[in-house]
C-alpha cells in the first residue's frame, strides 16, 4: 500500500469494496458518496448489467428471465478482476450464486449493510422497477432467504437500522479507514 501524496491510497493487487444487501439498504449512495470522500470509483452491477444487456433490469427480467441477469451479472464481477480501487454497489440478488460470493471474497472485502425489511421497503423509491421483490409477501420471504446469505458473504457488518444515511455514512467510512480499507 503506498501514498501518491494526494489524499489517495494505493493499495496492491484487486483491493474491491463490495457493499451487499437487500433493496434499498443504500449501497449505491453509500458507495458513491464514500467514494467522492476518497477519491475512489464507485460502479453499480446493476448499471453494469444493463450497459452490457442495452436494457433495464425490469426488461431483463421480462424478456431474457432472471437466469439470464444472474448469468451477466457474474461476468460484470469477473470483468472487475481486472481493475482496482473500486467501491462496488452490487444487486440485493448478488448473493445468491455462491460464485458470486467467491468472486467478491477474492478480489476484495465484502460489506453487508443490514437493517430491517420494513426500512428496506420504505427506501424504495421504484418498486415497480424492483422485478424480483414482488408484492409485500414475495418481499419478505425473498428477505428471509438472502439475509443469511449476506451474513455469509460478509467480511464486515454495518448494523443500518434507525440509523440516518449521515450516520451510516460516517460509521462506514471510519470502519473500512480504520482497517485500512479506504
Amino acid at each position: 500500500m503506498g501514498d501518491l501524496g494526494h489524499n489517495v491510497v494505493v493499495h496492491d493487487g484487486c483491493d474491491h469494496i463490495f457493499f451487499v444487501g437487500f433493496l434499498g439498504a443504500g449501497k449505491s449512495t453509500l458507495a458513491r458518496n464514500l467514494g467522492e470522500l476518497f477519491h475512489r470509483t464507485y460502479v453499480d452491477t446493476d448499471r453494469m448489467v444493463e450497459l452490457s444487456l442495452g436494457k433495464r433490469v425490469i426488461r431483463i427480467f421480462e424478456e431474457d428471465g432472471e437466469d439470464a441477469f444472474r448469468d451477466a451479472e457474474t461476468r460484470v464481477l469477473r470483468n472487475l478482476e481486472q481493475r482496482k480501487s473500486l467501491l462496488v454497489s452490487c444487486g440485493g440478488g448478488i448473493v445468491e450464486r455462491p460464485e458470486n460470493c467467491e468472486l467478491m471474497r477474492g478480489m476484495g472485502v465484502v460489506v453487508f449493510l443490514d437493517g430491517d425489511l420494513e426500512d428496506s421497503l420504505r427506501q424504495i423509491q421504484c418498486p415497480e422497477r424492483r422485478p424480483d421483490l414482488g408484492d409485500r409477501e414475495n418481499a419478505a420471504r425473498v428477505y428471509r432467504f438472502r439475509r443469511p446469505l449476506y451474513e455469509q458473504a460478509a467480511d464486515l457488518t454495518i448494523d443500518i437500522r434507525n440509523k440516518s444515511f449521515e450516520d451510516v455514512a460516517a460509521a462506514s467510512g471510519q470502519l473500512l479507514w480504520e482497517r485500512g480499507l479506504l
